[in-house]
């Protein structure tokens, strides 16, 4: 057999080999991301936690995401942060307030979304409700920075990825955060007065495509085991190998 085709042979199956580890990375992707959708959706559909409850998870196991939070205290409205998000093509800010508990815990609660014209206070009064109130929302860790994600501006209310620890220290004293509940509760969709902010925006649904991502990877290490088949078999055709 002549070198050069020693050569072509150890690279196209090596190339397979990557191809082929390719589609079963995808199939694990599929089923980590088919029981995080299970994990979601049983927490979703299971009754709210109390604070503390929600507390001691977050203490045992440091994850409480998307579980159900119950709360019962008074909106600090004059502290709330301004988070840029796009929801169903529309550019506009979730509403981040402090939210003082019965217990004296204090949630940063994403109370919604408002378009640009409905950022400012003045323009949903209404909503600002004073006294007493029992909300209920998502839990959510606090986010990271991804890339080409422009940092937060604290000094313009102009936050661009959910930073717990920055927004607190923007709205709060030293002395008050160290009551702070170490994640954020995304409300429901329960109605405020005037419409804004409007709640429920947290997403449940998870895209999973790895499925037909594996099946590509999978295709295409197929097909280069076609191709390279029939190209050995053109080249014995040709001439005999010496």
């Amino acid at each position: 057999m002549k070198r050069d085709l020693i050569w072509l042979s150890v690279l196209a199956l090596a190339v397979f080999g990557v191809l082929a580890g390719l589609g079963f990375w995808q199939l694990q992707r599929f089923a980590y991301k088919e029981g995080l959708i299970e994990r979601i959706e049983a927490r979703a559909r299971a009754a709210p936690l109390t604070l503390e409850q929600a507390l001691a998870q977050w203490d045992d196991k440091k994850d409480v995401e998307y579980f159900r939070v119950r709360l019962e205290g008074r909106f600090r409205h004059a502290r709330e942060s301004h988070y840029f998000t796009v929801i169903k093509e529309t550019a506009g800010w979730r509403v981040i307030t402090p939210f003082i508990t019965s217990s004296g815990r204090i949630v940063m609660a994403d109370r919604g979304f408002v378009p640009e014209g409905f950022k400012q206070p003045g323009a949903r009064a209404a909503g600002q409700s004073e006294g007493l109130q029992t909300v209920t929302g998502f839990a959510r860790a606090s986010g990271i920075q991804a890339p080409f994600v422009p940092d937060n501006s604290p000094e313009k209310n102009a936050w661009f990825w959910r930073d717990l620890e920055g927004m607190a220290s923007s709205a709060l004293s030293k002395t008050e955060i160290k009551q702070l509940v170490p994640f954020f509760v995304e409300l429901d969709a329960t109605p405020v007065p005037g419409g804004w902010p409007k709640g429920g925006v947290t997403r449940l649904e998870l895209p999973n495509k790895h499925l037909q991502y594996a099946g590509v990877w999978f295709g295409l290490a197929a097909t280069l085991l076609v191709v390279f088949a029939v190209y050995l078999r053109g080249r014995f055709r040709r001439r005999p190998f010496t």
